[in-house]
């Protein structure tokens, strides 16, 4: 009797110390195991006027100290009229003073009135354009009441991808880009190891949805990419007393 109760013991023991499968567990049991706790994100703040509490004010309104002429280095040669910058026509590209990779940009832009653009039709209409790392351009352009090539209207990355939609404003209004840019990748020998993408929201409209960058954006053919490392953002002077307003930038 002695040995059956002991067998009958050690049996109960040995179920009882068998793991407990998915399906016995309690739903709270099975949630836990797909949570996890690290990394916590950063808390990130937005101001009245939209500006992230993590962003890099490139201009608000209060002065040029960010950026600098991409000639000589030198201050910046662009106007500033109340708390908007003007692209002063025949002074040369400005740059920022700081280098970036991966960002999240928010710029507000306006062109100018019809008496002063460049040219009344195409590609003088307000011709300007924002460079990521002075290479990768996506198009500023008076897209609304004039016509040009697609691959060079308002928001394409500049003679490679057309706008999914055509988003811009009348003159007399601001025009807003979003844009996520994610830089190239290159090889400790040079070689591209993976492309940029650019990504734009014009006016909260997606027009170019993470879109493969080509190579460096030009006029005439189609450059190769050069391995190169973190660089300015840029803005250019096409010869139009374009406008800007409230730009923020976010490392990513």
């Amino acid at each position: 009797m002695k040995r059956a109760l002991f067998a009958a013991a050690t049996l109960a023991t040995t179920v009882i110390a068998l793991p407990v499968t998915a399906t016995e567990k309690e739903p709270w049991q099975q949630a836990q195991e797909t949570e996890v706790w690290e990394p916590v994100p950063a808390k990130v703040t937005v101001s009245e006027s939209g500006v992230p509490s993590d962003a890099i004010v490139l201009f608000d309104g209060s002065g040029l100290s960010a950026w600098e002429s991409v000639s000589d280095g030198a201050k910046a040669p662009w106007n500033i009229e109340g708390d908007v910058m003007v692209a002063a026509p025949k002074s040369g590209d400005i740059r920022t003073k700081q280098e970036f990779c991966d960002v999240q940009l928010h710029i507000e832009w306006q062109p100018p009135a019809e008496k002063d653009m460049e040219g009344p039709e195409g590609q003088g209409r307000g011709n300007s354009g924002v460079f990521f790392q002075e290479r990768y351009e996506v198009q500023v352009l008076d897209s609304f009441g004039g016509e040009t090539y697609p691959n060079g209207q308002a928001a394409s990355v500049y003679k490679q991808h057309i706008p999914l939609v055509n988003a811009t404003k009348p003159l007399s209004e601001w025009n807003v880009y979003d844009i996520i840019y994610k830089a190239p990748r290159f090889s400790d020998a040079g070689e591209l190891t993976s492309p940029a993408y650019i990504t734009v929201l014009h006016n909260g409209v997606l027009v170019q949805n993470h879109v493969e960058v080509q190579g460096p954006t030009a006029w005439i053919g189609h450059p190769p990419y050069e391995a190169h490392g973190c660089a300015p953002l840029r803005l250019q002077d096409h010869g139009n007393p374009s406008k800007f307003r409230n730009i923020w930038i976010r490392e990513l």
